[in-house]
């Protein structure tokens, strides 16, 4: 916690990183709040099954979608949104406890849930992560090696659909070196200049769209190719 100097909790703005999956949002996240005691995780509810490694409690609060569906009727929810098959939530009882303290809450969401908090919470720092090119998004997907063919193609739809969106953010961080994208994004955070703005990154953000967008419609292509095959055998 940062105090001022009559010791009284200085009030932070909340930090809201969001990108498609492949971009590195989490590990900025995570390095943010690990080298950070100021800076804090909100804990999101979500409705997907726990990946290994994950911890209820730790990484996201699992729940099931009844009980995730009486959050939304209590209001419960900063925001809310479904993301590939599943739904994802920042309680609002999370950021008031880290706000009361002084911490800057991290927000690692999707880009629909971005828009949300913004109109909830005009006063946030919104930072869009990019990847460095397309081939290392494709990567960094599907080298986790829990992705179905199915969800990297819904991830690729998501992404093309999010990177439409990304001039609604005021700055952008490249994520084309760790340590640099972490420092900027802390900067930023604590009210320096850092990053840049979206229309200075318009060449790569169209490089992307376009290769991602090639990379979708090939895996389309090789997968109405296996079904004919597989219809003719």
């Amino acid at each position: 916690m940062t105090e001022t100097g009559n010791d009284a909790p200085r009030r932070a703005r909340p930090l809201v990183l969001a990108a498609p999956s492949g971009t590195g949002k989490t590990t900025i996240a995570h390095r943010l709040v690990d080298e950070h005691d100021d800076f804090v995780f909100s804990i999101s509810a979500t409705t997907r099954t726990p990946r290994p490694g994950e911890t209820d409690g730790v990484d996201y609060r699992f729940v099931s979608r009844e009980r995730f569906d009486q959050m939304v009727e209590r209001g419960e929810f900063a925001e809310w949104a479904e993301v590939h098959g599943n739904l994802y939530g920042t309680p609002t009882a999370n950021l008031e406890a880290a706000s009361e303290r002084g911490d800057t809450v991290v927000l690692d969401i999707d880009v629909q849930g971005a828009a949300q908090i913004q109109a909830a919470m005009p006063d946030v720092t919104l930072v869009f992560v990019l990847p460095p090119d397309a081939p290392t998004m494709l990567d960094r997907i599907t080298k986790r090696g829990t992705e179905s063919e199915a969800e990297v193609k819904r991830r690729l739809r998501s992404a093309l659909e999010e990177l439409a969106r990304v001039y609604e953010f005021e700055r952008v961080v490249v994520n084309d070196d760790l340590d640099t994208a972490v420092a900027d994004v802390e900067a930023m955070a604590r009210g320096h200049e850092a990053g840049r703005r979206p229309f200075d990154e318009t060449a790569r953000i169209d490089t992307l769209r376009r290769d991602l967008a090639e990379a979708l419609r090939m895996r389309m292509e090789a997968e109405a190719e296996d079904a004919e095959s597989a219809g003719g055998s």
